[in-house]
Parts: C-alpha cells; sequence; structure tokens
C-alpha cells in the first residue's frame, strides 16, 4: 500500500492491487504513483473549486487546511490557528463537533452564526492508510437565505394566527345572546373544530311579533367558510324587515349568493324558522339542511321534516316550500348540524341521529351538556368537524 502526502498530511491512498472482474493485475510503482498524483490533483481541485467552505482540523484542533472559498472569506491566516479562533474568536465551542467526530468517528451536523450569516456545518473523520482518524474535514454551507426565509414565514404565521383568532372572537362576538327574551328561551354550544367554524346560527327579532331563527352549515373549513357564515348573517339580518315569510327569505338568499359569482364547490345548507309568540306557529323551511331539527316536549318528540336545495350556483333559481307546526308553553325544539349525527368512533362508526334521539327520550332536560359530552367520550376526544347545538324553549 502506497499512501500520498499533502499539507503534511495522509491525503489519500490506493492499493497496489486494482480489481477488474476476477483479475487481480499487479501494477509498477511508477504507475500507481502517477495514479495517485491524478486523483489527488483532481481531488485538490473539486476542493479549491466549490463554493461551500471546507476545511481539515487535526486532533489538536489546529486548522491544516482550507480550500480558496474560506480563505477568501476569512483570510489566509486561518492556516495553523485553533480551530475555534477562525471565525468566531472563542476560546471554545459549546458543541465541538470536530473533536467529536476525531474521538468517535461520527458524522455531525449543526448550525453555526458566522459573520452574519447562517451555515450548516456538518463534520466528518479523516483516517491515514491505517484506518486511524486523525483528523476532521468541515464542510460549511450558507443557509442564510433558508433561514431568512423560514424566520420570515414565522413571523407571517404568526401575523395569521393573531388574525385568525381576532377573526375568532368576532365569530363568536356575533353570536346571538343566551338566555330569556320575550317568550323564548334560547340555549347553544358552539366549538369549531379548527380555530374558525363554517357552523353559523342566529335568532333576531323580526317585529314585536315574529323572531326568526336559523342554523347553516358550509361545505369546507377555514377561512373561507368563515367568511361565507359572515354573509349569511349578514344578509338574513338585512332582508328581515322586508321580507316576513322563510320561504321567500330564501330564495331572496339563494339570489344574493348566486350575484357572488363562487365556484360550484361553495355552497352551505340552512334551516330557517319564524315563531309567532301571537299565535305560537312555526313556520319553517329548509335548504338542504340534513340534520333534521327535533320538536320535542313532555309528550314525545317529532322531527321537522322538509325538503329543498342547498344554497348553490348550481340553479339560477330556487323556491323552497313552506311547513308549520303549533308550538305551546314547554315545547323545545333542538338544531344541530352534522358535527354532531357524523362524529366517529375508533372503529368508524357515526354517532347518528338515533343516538340524539335516545338521549331526548331519555334524559330530556340538560341536553346540550349531555349531547356534548357523549360526542367527546364517543369520538375519543377528537373533534372532526365544526360543532353547534341551539335549543329554542318556548316558556311563555
Amino acid at each position: 500500500m502506497v499512501c500520498y502526502t499533502i499539507y503534511g498530511k495522509n491525503f489519500i491512498c490506493l492499493l497496489w492491487y486494482l480489481i477488474k472482474g476476477d483479475t487481480m493485475i499487479k501494477k509498477d510503482k511508477s504507475s500507481v504513483a502517477k495514479e495517485i498524483n491524478d486523483i489527488s490533483n483532481l481531488n485538490y481541485h473539486v476542493l479549491e473549486g466549490i463554493a461551500d467552505w471546507v476545511r481539515v482540523v487535526d486532533k489538536n484542533g489546529i486548522v491544516i487546511y482550507a480550500n480558496k472559498a474560506m480563505k477568501e472569506e476569512l483570510g489566509e491566516e486561518i492556516i495553523g490557528i485553533p480551530c475555534d479562533e477562525s471565525h468566531c474568536g472563542l476560546n471554545n465551542c459549546n458543541f465541538c463537533i470536530t473533536r467529536r467526530s476525531i474521538e468517535t468517528g461520527e458524522v455531525i451536523q449543526k448550525e453555526e452564526f458566522i459573520k452574519g450569516n447562517y451555515y450548516s456545518v456538518k463534520s466528518s473523520p479523516v483516517k491515514d492508510c491505517h484506518g486511524n482518524i486523525y483528523a476532521a474535514v468541515e464542510v460549511f454551507r450558507d443557509v442564510t437565505r433558508e433561514r431568512k426565509l423560514e424566520q420570515d414565514l414565522i413571523g407571517k404565521n404568526k401575523k395569521m394566527n393573531r388574525d385568525l383568532q381576532f377573526a375568532k372572537r368576532i365569530q363568536e362576538k356575533i353570536l346571538p345572546k343566551k338566555g330569556i327574551s320575550e317568550g323564548v328561551k334560547l340555549d347553544y354550544i358552539y366549538k369549531p373544530s379548527e380555530i374558525l367554524s363554517g357552523d353559523m346560527f342566529d335568532m333576531f327579532n323580526i317585529d314585536d311579533e315574529h323572531i326568526g331563527i336559523y342554523i347553516s352549515d358550509v361545505s369546507g373549513k377555514g377561512i373561507a367558510a368563515s367568511m361565507m357564515t359572515m354573509f349569511i348573517r349578514q344578509s338574513m339580518r338585512v332582508m328581515k324587515d322586508d321580507i316576513k315569510n322563510p320561504s321567500a327569505a330564501l330564495t331572496e338568499l339563494h339570489k344574493r349568493f348566486v350575484s357572488l359569482n363562487l365556484e360550484v364547490d361553495n355552497y352551505f345548507t340552512i334551516f330557517y324558522g319564524i315563531y309567532s309568540r301571537r299565535t305560537g306557529i312555526f313556520k319553517y323551511v329548509n335548504a338542504g339542511h340534513n340534520c333534521i331539527p327535533i320538536r320535542y316536549n313532555e309528550d314525545g318528540y317529532d322531527l321537522l321534516y322538509n325538503k329543498g336545495y342547498p344554497i348553490t350556483s348550481l340553479f339560477d333559481h330556487i323556491s323552497y316550500e313552506e311547513k308549520e307546526i303549533q308550538l305551546k308553553k314547554g315545547d323545545k325544539i333542538f338544531f344541530y348540524t352534522d358535527g354532531i349525527t357524523e362524529a366517529r368512533d375508533a372503529s368508524g362508526k357515526e354517532f347518528g341521529l338515533e343516538e340524539v334521539l335516545n338521549i331526548i327520550k331519555d334524559s330530556p332536560t340538560n341536553i346540550l351538556n349531555l349531547i356534548e359530552e357523549k360526542i367527546i367520550n364517543y369520538s375519543w376526544g377528537e373533534q372532526q368537524d365544526d360543532l353547534a347545538i341551539v335549543l329554542l324553549e318556548v316558556i311563555g
């Protein structure tokens, strides 16, 4: 075996015997020496030509080689000085990957901040012809651009998160007030699966006699869905003074939605009803809301079935069928979204309408909290969709 020496250290070793196929051919010393020289020159020029910094540090922590890129940036005098003085001026590094590579033979990587730039530094052991580690070679790659982009992204994410938290507070603040209001009592639980929700409900006075109440579910989640809930709320409240029946209100809501010129995958469902305090009649329409509200009292329950297309741009005009029921004191109407019925357990089985009805039959009081608790336990605490449950009770 012959070793070639450069910078006072063994740099490249070649075997006397080169294997070609199954035949071992012995070359003379001059041929091997030429081959060593050629490969050595090639390796040297490769190191000198790359843009990354490269240096070799011996067991004593002295820099014994630095390539052209590193010397141009840090100066020719870095050769022969301790490695920790070549770029940071420190006596000791907190985590010396060079020393560890030499002692353990590991390839180790860390990041350093040098002269205003970030560098990813990888240290690898260098062995002599006998397999003994005598130095470590370090490669410094400038990752400043990546780190600045990362920091910029983190900054933007923080700002976006602040904006989302602000939007969440607004979305929660516009929910109707809980409690008793002129003959009816309203209670609800509202839990987005993400920061913002695509579920929305509202209750408002139309005039001295009538109360409007709706629940809606927007396709998708997140910012776009939450913005659509703002559109629904604003439109319904603007229309309430001029349109006094629920079917005409949803037809107008559809017309306003179509004027937004959105894609066909943007749509929402909504169940809307108007209650008369004077007559006790509750008129309602359903625009594709598959979570059928449940009217119940001490005598039993009824499902407020009604058919109708969702609010979508697929149709230029939609009309809705209006139905009505007579409510009396003590009657309750339970509204909900599919975050309840489509909640899944570990096996993928849905919670379902039947389970909701069982809860109502078995425990007609404290319904909201019972259902929330059941859903949490059923889905092992993993909320997969927005959740909105609303209870309207006639008290006078």
